[in-house]
């Protein structure tokens, strides 16, 4: 017997679905869509502020990985990984994610292969998402650091993983964070965000 595959669209924000009938879903352009607990969660594309700043972060990696051959195995954007947590029901796609080790073998690594760093952009109105739902499931699934960088607040959430919680570290603008994941990489919260969005 055929099986039919499912096309979500914006109409489907708030609806509960498996996460396997998301993953083999087809997706309507114009919005991005992920899978938060069991429910659809569609978006807007981001503003222009914030694919600037995404912009510089994978500036920054891109540059510090050709200057350190071998430490990154893969760098990704929102649109190049996903992370599956089945037990969660929930599937993500950072706006950044580093993986220093290789991916396990097998066609689809996404729901065994774990970035260790993880970078999300914070937008007005996904505070929540970002914070506390992205938090708890970051921590779940294994990443050993996950950064907030939070263009409003003008600062870096630094958040590491000791044992099964995070210790947390603000980078507020005018200083810099070493990461200790990719040796000799800083960052300062002030240059990834750029001057502040014009409105």
């Amino acid at each position: 017997m055929a099986t039919t595959t499912r096309r979500i669209g914006p109409a489907d924000h708030g609806r509960p679905i498996s996460l396997d009938d998301f993953v083999d879903a087809e997706f309507e352009g114009g919005c991005l869509y992920e899978l938060a607990r069991g429910v659809i969660v569609v978006t807007e594309v981001p503003g222009i502020h914030h694919g600037r700043i995404v912009g510089r972060l994978a500036e920054t990696f891109v540059i510090y990985n050709r200057a350190n051959p071998g430490v990154i195995n893969y760098r990704a954007g929102g649109g190049e990984c996903r992370l599956r947590l089945p037990g969660m029901q929930s599937d993500r796609h950072p706006d950044q994610a580093i993986y220093l080790l290789p991916p396990p073998p097998g066609q689809s690594p996404w729901t065994h292969w774990c970035p260790d760093l993880v970078v999300e952009v914070v937008s007005e109105g996904g505070e929540h998402r970002d914070y506390l739902e992205k938090r708890e499931e970051y921590l779940r699934v294994g990443v050993t650091e996950y950064w907030l960088l939070d263009p409003g607040e003008r600062r870096l959430l630094v958040l590491k993983r000791a044992g099964d919680v995070w210790e947390e570290t603000i980078v507020p603008a005018g200083t810099s964070y070493q990461c200790h994941l990719l040796p000799g990489l800083e960052v300062r919260p002030d240059e990834l965000c750029g001057p502040p969005e014009q409105t």
